[in-house]
């Protein structure tokens, strides 16, 4: 037991968790309970709830970046106060299973209560739902309906971008790290295209987030980015019709191109997040196109087609009829202008040895009563590589053996907590 005792080393977080610090899901939103807008609507963020588990935002989906007597160019449809309410997890997790596609409609919320469309438009070639249209290339170069932010509003009234905003941040500042911007239905953080070359360290050079995707080499539309041939029923226009980029399927995710996933994001301490977490970064290049040349949003804008985490439709999100969520427990009005600060100590935690071959000794909580948590690895391209359950009480056991030798971060999240350590496997 003392030779036990001497080996194990109490690892202190560098940083405030989030339970003593509101977490940014709560205090980020720019709230206005004041001035109206388009529409004679109050405008961004109305009100902010929160739970241990649920964020609640309350929102009419009218930025004030909208000119009160607005008529969208070549666009029948005019913005409509929503009120919305939508509901964001203070932890999220990654998705193990089977992928969530980003839908149409709204698949998370900019900071100012603007609804985030992914990259499509709502319609595709010959209505064969094969080759899907780009909205940025539908909608904004060949239709001119987007306003001078880069959003436009739907049939239905919905304000909402499909791109990086161009009036929520500087997406000309390749000085500084870009801010948080908004949330995905995930409940993972999006932020602007500017961050750190190593996501670990805060201090290193700012640069232009790069996608990892990339418009494929083809001279006709026969097959799809995985390498499936089509029947000739379904292929797609000649690019001498539309030239590539019109479709979602004239890219091709290629693993290691760039700075980001498949998901347009990666695992990476932040000023608002310094043990760590995922996090989308809108794309954006210098683009030479029929208005200027200049920076622009590129592929794939947000996020991918798919969810880096996990979704869950009774968090009433996402879906026909979705953003109408009731609030069914006990909640806090988040005031901005009061103390944000929570008095609480961290969960302790015990993890050994450190630098490890593999085998990894890990211990939460202690006294402190917290009946379980989780242990997830990422490595240094914020790839997720190991996710465990833990046990309060107990040294938990496990066997990373099969990873390669390197600096991983290990994420410990038990309850609102979450601390970020980093692991060193030397075999």
């Amino acid at each position: 037991m003392k030779k036990l005792v001497l080996l194990q080393v109490i690892i202190t977080a560098i940083s405030i968790t989030c339970n003593a610090q509101l977490s940014p899901v709560i205090t980020c939103w720019q709230q206005n309970t004041v001035d109206t807008g388009f529409a004679g609507a109050l405008t961004n963020v109305q009100e902010v709830n929160y739970s241990e588990t649920f964020v609640y935002i309350k929102t009419q989906d009218i930025p004030s970046w909208i000119p009160i007597e607005y008529d969208w160019p070549n666009n029948p449809w005019f913005a409509v106060p929503m009120n919305y309410q939508f509901s964001f997890r203070l932890n999220p997790i990654p998705n193990i299973g089977p992928e969530t596609k980003t839908g149409y409609g709204h698949i998370g919320l900019w900071k100012n209560g603007c609804s985030i469309y992914n990259p499509k438009d709502a319609k595709s070639y010959l209505d064969s739902s094969v080759w899907f249209q780009n909205a940025w290339y539908w909608e904004h170069l060949i239709g001119e309906t987007f306003d001078s932010c880069i959003g436009h509003p739907n049939a239905s009234g919905e304000y909402h971008t499909h791109v990086s905003p161009a009036c929520l941040y500087d997406i000309e500042d390749s000085t500084n790290a870009s801010p948080l911007v908004g949330y995905a239905f995930d409940s993972y953080p999006v932020y602007g295209g500017y961050g750190h070359i190593d996501p670990l360290d805060t201090i290193s050079e700012i640069v232009r987030l790069r996608s990892s995707y990339r418009i494929r080499n083809i001279t006709e539309r026969t097959t799809l980015p995985d390498g499936s041939i089509l029947p000739p029923s379904k292929y797609g226009p000649s690019l001498d019709s539309v030239p590539l980029g019109g479709y979602m399927e004239d890219y091709e995710y290629i693993n290691g191109l760039g700075d980001l996933d498949e998901h347009n994001g990666r695992f990476a301490i932040t000023r608002d997040y310094p043990n760590g977490i995922y996090a989308y970064f809108t794309t954006l290049g210098w683009v030479e196109d029929v208005f200027d040349y200049s920076i622009k949003a590129v592929f794939p804008y947000v996020l991918g087609t798919a969810y880096y985490g996990e979704v869950y439709p009774s968090d009433g999100n996402t879906g026909p009829g979705s953003g109408f969520v009731e609030i069914n427990e006990t909640v806090t009005l988040y005031a901005p202008t009061v103390s944000n600060r929570e008095v609480a100590d961290p969960v302790k935690i015990n993890f050994y040895p450190n630098p490890s071959n593999g085998l990894l000794n890990i211990q939460i909580g202690f006294e402190q009563e917290f009946q379980s948590g989780k242990a997830i690895i990422y490595d240094s391209r914020g790839n997720l590589v190991a996710q465990n359950q833990l046990v309060s009480g107990t040294i938990n056991t496990f066997n990373y053996s099969y990873l390669a030798s390197g600096i991983y971060s290990l994420q410990i999240q038990t309850g609102t907590s979450i601390q970020t350590f980093r692991l060193l496997i030397t075999k």
